[in-house]
């Protein structure tokens, strides 16, 4: 979302969740997000704008209107890890890593399946590492995935590595 800002796209955000030690830089997330089960009605408004959402919700978008969803792949085992720095942290219980992992690949699985049959939907799958990595390759397929109008030098220089806390092997 800070590289999407930084090109040139308007990001919808609500300033409700605050940075913390988890995102020092912000969530930059909208609350209307998590009632779309229940009210659509911002979704008109978020037109040619950027919204951040878990990808159970995306389930929940309206086939009558067209999306371009750029899915953010990171590897299981750097979630789970995160998760549980993040949950210890707030002092919330940690399910067992194997029933959490489980939890995760059957949400994964189901969403590939299901959004591969959406036809109101484009999807561009960008792997996290890779975009820590080289972020200017991997701000130019989004700048291509989103009409090629976007500020790609401005969108890599967003990528800060050093919030790349829970790699894998680490």
């Amino acid at each position: 979302m800070q590289m999407l800002s930084a090109g040139g796209v308007t990001v919808l955000t609500d300033g409700e969740r605050a940075a913390d030690e988890d995102n020092p830089r912000g969530y930059l997330e909208l609350e209307q997000v998590k009632k779309i089960k229940q009210d659509v009605s911002w979704l008109p408004a978020a037109r040619g704008k950027a919204v951040k959402m878990i990808s159970q919700l995306v389930f929940e978008l309206p086939p009558s209107e067209r999306y371009r969803v750029i899915v953010m792949q990171r590897d299981l085992e750097e979630v789970l890890a995160s998760q549980e720095k993040m949950l210890a942290r707030l002092g919330r219980p940690i399910m067992p890593r194997d029933n959490l992992r489980s939890a995760f690949e059957n949400q994964s699985a189901r969403f590939d399946e299901w959004i591969g049959r959406q036809t109101h939907m484009t999807v561009l799958r960008i792997d996290y590492a890779a975009l820590v990595g080289d972020p200017l390759a991997q701000a130019a397929r989004i700048n291509e995935f989103l009409g090629g109008a976007l500020d790609v030098p401005a969108m890599a220089a967003a990528v800060d590595p050093s919030l790349y806390r829970n790699r894998s092997g680490n």
